[in-house]
């Protein structure tokens, strides 16, 4: 098989949940473990840090990972879902997996998926743990894909854990109150693992603590540690006891100061654990966060004039930090190139835009994806005026068409929206 006929054969014989939603998600290891077997449990041959969270979990792997490479150890990175290419979810030091090894390992492993019958995400979990093994990593950054108790990745027995924000997500699954979101997510803390707790949340402290607890886990609510602040347009400062550390941080986005907490209290952890990394690694892989991991579309900024920036936040929080950074910036008028998919809670997330804006409502290329006048019409509800442009690429040009070189045009609301511009 070629590249591009491998990948066809996954999307197509695999249930995918970024494409179909909640019928491709196995409440169960027993796939990943029975893959892991079958490949002579990889998994067991690298260390690792495990990272969950509703959000943040993307950022924080991929700055632990460059921190990693920047105090010279091999780093494997597996997150998801890929926003361009597939190989995109499996790196080793910001190196895209090779796509002859993916072809190579479907043709491997071919036959048990015809008998086993995994999804997508339990093949590429799969994939991504063979490839680390087999090319030696010294350490691999592990992001859950959804929840963490029942998520394929939680065979590994890493040196920390890592649990960022937790908010509504993925409800269906995961449950409709944040104590069982948080159990969910919390599934991911080992015995005698410590666990790094990015953010301390009102009524869910208590839940993570007692877990811990019961697993004898030492936990570590690392903005209890940490404090981080902004102290100029690109610079950060973070205070950790008498340490000061101050960061040109690529990555924008405000809300990056609620996850750098996770980020340091996580790498303090490792070097008491006997990793190799200073103050210096720490400084250079967090500034060179993009350049090394090739993370994208996190408050990305795509153009000037007008001021043009995506980003892939699609939940409650993950938008009202959006909107709360938008609020920061002085504009004539405001664009927003805006899809769904249509397994969210739209009506609370909706509420929440604002009404002085020009939408354009479009749709990613998914079966998941909300018909774009579905959206027009709910979005009506709350006041929201504009046109329906289904491709999100004819909805920015048409947008900057408009827009003066004052104005702020956001390209948001799904994942898969900002994974189709053109310009990412």
């Amino acid at each position: 098989m070629t590249y591009q006929q491998t990948l066809d054969y996954l999307y197509a014989n695999l249930p995918m949940f970024q494409r179909v939603g909640a019928v491709a998600f196995k409440k169960d290891l027993t796939n990943t473990i029975e893959l892991c077997r079958i490949l002579g449990d990889p998994h067991q041959k690298f260390k690792s840090i495990h990272v969950a969270g509703t959000n943040g979990k993307g950022s924080t792997s991929h700055m632990l990972a460059s921190v990693l490479q920047s105090a010279g150890y091999k780093t494997g990175l597996y997150t998801s879902p890929h926003l361009k290419s597939f190989t995109e979810r499996i790196k080793i030091n910001g190196e895209e997996v090779a796509e002859q090894f993916v072809i190579d390992f479907v043709e491997r492993i071919k036959p048990h998926i015809e008998i086993i019958k995994p999804s997508f995400f339990e093949i590429t979990v799969a994939m991504a743990f063979d490839y680390f093994a087999n090319q030696g990593v010294e350490m691999a950054v592990i992001e859950t894909g959804l929840g963490g108790r029942l998520d394929s990745t939680n065979v590994i027995t890493p040196e920390v854990s890592v649990i960022t924000n937790i908010g509504y997500d993925h409800m269906d699954l995961l449950g409709d109150t944040l104590d069982k979101i948080a159990f969910e997510k919390a599934g991911i803390i080992k015995r005698s693992i410590p666990v790094v707790i990015s953010e301390t949340q009102p009524g869910i402290e208590k839940l993570f603590n007692n877990i811990a607890e019961e697993r004898k886990a030492k936990i570590f609510f690392a903005d209890q540690e940490i404090s981080c602040r902004k102290i100029s347009s690109g610079q950060i400062e973070c205070a950790c006891g008498n340490e000061l550390l101050t960061l040109d941080l690529p990555l924008r986005g405000s809300y990056q100061l609620k996850n750098l907490p996770g980020v340091l209290q996580a790498l303090n952890v490792l070097v008491g654990r006997g990793f190799r990394i200073n103050q210096d690694h720490i400084k250079h892989g967090l500034e060179n966060v993009i350049l090394q991991t090739g993370l994208k579309g996190r408050w990305q900024q795509l153009s000037n004039s007008p001021n043009t920036i995506c980003d892939t936040g699609h939940n409650l929080d993950g938008v009202q930090a959006v909107l709360e950074q938008i609020r920061t910036y002085t504009f004539s008028r405001l664009y927003i190139i805006w899809g769904m998919v249509k397994d969210k809670d739209r009506s609370k997330i909706l509420a929440l835009l604002p009404t002085d804006a020009y939408y354009f409502f479009c749709q990613a290329n998914i079966p998941r994806a909300l018909d774009a006048q579905t959206l027009q019409h709910e979005a009506k509800n709350f006041d929201l005026a504009g046109e329906v442009v289904p491709d999100v690429n004819e909805a920015l040009a048409k947008a900057r068409l408009q827009a003066t070189p004052n104005d702020f045009i956001f390209i948001g609301g799904s994942t898969f929206v900002v994974a189709e511009l053109n310009e990412l």
